[in-house]
């Protein structure tokens, strides 16, 4: 933005704010940074969540500070902490942009969905979500298993309880209606997402033996035919 434009919005002259400013306007500029916006108008919080997302895939949760997220954002650390407050509160944002948190919402929002079709695409969207690059989530699921103390551990106990709400409230709805066996939720939700997670924890060691489009629909069907009331009814072909 001209200098103008800024001296006419802060009723003075050119002159006077260039006197002010010391004759550049640098300090103005970090002034903005330090808002969390560029003085080109990007928001540093974009960027920032986006250079955080592909360090924490690259190098795992724990090797990335602030300092690195910034320099990979272009931006000044204190930017980061006027934007987030801290560094854990900028993984969160980052979780909730690149975790299945958002699509698991989506899915559950309807309790009168179809059973079936839900788990199918429950089991394809989050291996979606889980698979594609930056695998944020991939890396801080294996941070909570190496620190069960640490961040993610904090990230995940943050986010849990919305995802107990409506997921689990879906799986509730099903049971109240007779659709599926009256198991406590949580062990309903650790069945339905157990599979799928060692299944991907385990792909990098064992290969790809089995297509990932393959293992959700075998992952589904079997869900479906451990918990479903009258599997002849509900799961095709069984």
């Amino acid at each position: 933005m001209p200098l103008e434009t800024i001296a006419r919005a802060a009723g003075v002259s050119r002159s006077t704010l260039v006197r002010r400013l010391n004759g550049s306007r640098r300090a103005l500029d970090e002034a903005v940074r330090a808002a969390g916006v560029d003085p080109g108008g990007q928001p540093v919080r974009n960027r920032a969540i986006e250079a955080g997302a592909w360090l924490i895939a690259e190098r795992g949760l724990a090797m990335v500070t602030l300092e690195a997220v910034a320099e990979a954002a272009d931006c000044s650390v204190h930017s980061l902490y006027g934007i987030f407050g801290s560094r854990d509160e900028l993984f969160a944002a980052i979780y909730e942009r690149y975790s299945p948190l958002n699509d698991l919402l989506r899915l559950s929002a309807d309790p009168f969905a179809d059973l079936e079709q839900t788990v199918e695409q429950f089991y394809r969207t989050t291996a979606a979500t889980l698979t594609r690059e930056p695998r944020v989530a991939a890396a801080m699921l294996s941070d909570l298993l190496g620190n069960p103390l640490g961040i993610a551990a904090r990230i995940f106990a943050r986010y849990f309880p919305r995802v107990r709400a409506s997921l689990g409230g879906y799986l509730e709805t099903q049971v109240r209606a007779g659709r599926i066996l009256d198991i406590p939720i949580p062990l309903l939700m650790q069945q339905l997402v157990g599979p799928l997670l060692a299944h991907l924890l385990m792909r990098p060691a064992v290969g790809q033996e089995v297509d990932l489009e393959q293992a959700c629909s075998a992952f589904s069907a079997a869900f479906l035919r451990a918990v479903v009331t009258h599997p002849d009814n509900e799961v095709e072909g069984e």
